[in-house]
């Protein structure tokens, strides 16, 4: 059997009839930046996710960088904390904010940001990454008196709000649109007046006069018609990625070379994620038989190329350089059959039992 690590077509048919009649409507009207599309889905996104705004952007990594740039932190220089395990868009959205990195290791047991930061006198906020669907402890984050400018690009649906709180909808999220695109929620008129500001050029509706040092980062009315037809949906599929990931809990209950990253309450379940011994062997075998996995992430950002200047090496966040060793996502989506999480599991433990029996080729 083969299995990819994701496939889309059973949430583009699930939502069909609602994204081809935002689309004729689009179509109709022929207003493709800013209309209304985008602003229903803005009004949509913020009643889902328990916030007054919702402001949408090109992408998640705008989200990240608008957000510090609308807290008032754009071109500051400022030191911001960074967990080192996450995708290196986050990283590049505090740089591009114009703020300086500060890594931090993540717990053993979750692989989310701790609450002890390498805080300084010249850290002025924390990026908490909501990694792999489940949500940071904010109330111990919140403990070091720092603004949260928090990375839930992978964490929708779950139970995280705040000042401002980033989205990405790649394709892979859990809630996705056809190409890039993003968001930002929060609970502040000021800071989402800002944010509509920054996203497009610094200026005030359409009037042509830019009022501040600003960016083009806009979602597209053609993504929103998606995004709308698949937000009803996102609660559903969120349950429906919970139950395959307990079948691979399940699955792995005993298998030796397995260790499930632990979920914490409120996870959305966006990747299933194991911790393997040979992951990398393993993952080969699996792709040998036909089945798809993914590592996220394979380097810490601490010791990837661009980060270098940052002062970190080798050896300075050890959980994360030993989980980036480790992690392997398997595949999970809205859609998947039972029979496709057995064959996954099925192949995973073949592997470890081909190793007891024959250990010269662990």
């Amino acid at each position: 059997m083969n299995v990819p690590l994701l496939d889309l077509r059973p949430m583009l048919a699930a939502a069909e009839p609602a994204w081809r009649a935002n689309l004729a409507r689009l179509f109709d009207r022929m207003h493709f930046i800013l209309g209304e599309q985008v602003a229903a889905f803005e009004t949509g996104l913020a009643a889902a996710f328990g916030a007054k705004y919702a402001v949408a952007v090109g992408s998640g990594t705008a989200a990240i960088e608008l957000g510090l740039r609308a807290i008032g932190l754009g071109d500051s220089g400022a030191e911001v904390v960074v967990p080192t395990l996450t995708s290196p868009f986050t990283a590049q959205a505090v740089l591009a904010a114009g703020c300086k990195l500060r890594f931090a290791d993540v717990d053993e047991d979750h692989l989310l940001c701790t609450p002890d930061l390498p805080v300084t006198r010249h850290t002025r906020a924390i990026v908490p990454v909501h990694l792999y669907g489940q949500p940071c402890d904010l109330t111990r984050l919140r403990r070091a008196g720092l603004p949260l400018v928090q990375d839930a690009c992978q964490a929708h649906g779950a139970p995280v709000t705040g000042r401002a709180v980033a989205y990405s909808f790649y394709p892979t999220k859990n809630l996705p649109c056809l190409g890039d695109g993003g968001a930002v929620t929060t609970d502040s008129a000021r800071v989402a007046a800002r944010l509509r500001s920054l996203r497009d050029g610094g200026r005030r509706n359409n009037d042509q006069i830019a009022r501040e040092r600003a960016i083009n980062s806009r979602l597209d009315e053609m993504q929103a018609c998606y995004l709308r037809a698949f937000l009803p949906k996102l609660a559903e599929w969120n349950a429906e990625r919970a139950r395959l990931a307990a079948l691979y809990d399940e699955a792995f209950a005993s298998c030796p070379g397995v260790r499930p990253v632990a979920r914490r309450a409120g996870s959305v379940c966006h990747l299933y994620v194991i911790r393997a011994g040979q992951r990398d062997r393993l993952r080969q075998f699996l792709s040998e038989n036909g089945i798809m996995a993914g590592i996220h992430y394979p380097v810490p950002l601490h010791l990837q190329p661009a980060f270098h200047d940052f002062g970190l090496r080798k050896g300075s966040l050890p959980v994360a350089e030993r989980a980036c060793r480790e992690v392997l996502s398997l595949p999970l989506w809205p859609g998947m059959q039972a029979p496709a999480v057995e064959e996954v599991a099925g192949r995973v433990r073949e592997f470890y039992a081909s190793r007891a029996l024959h250990p010269r080729h662990g």
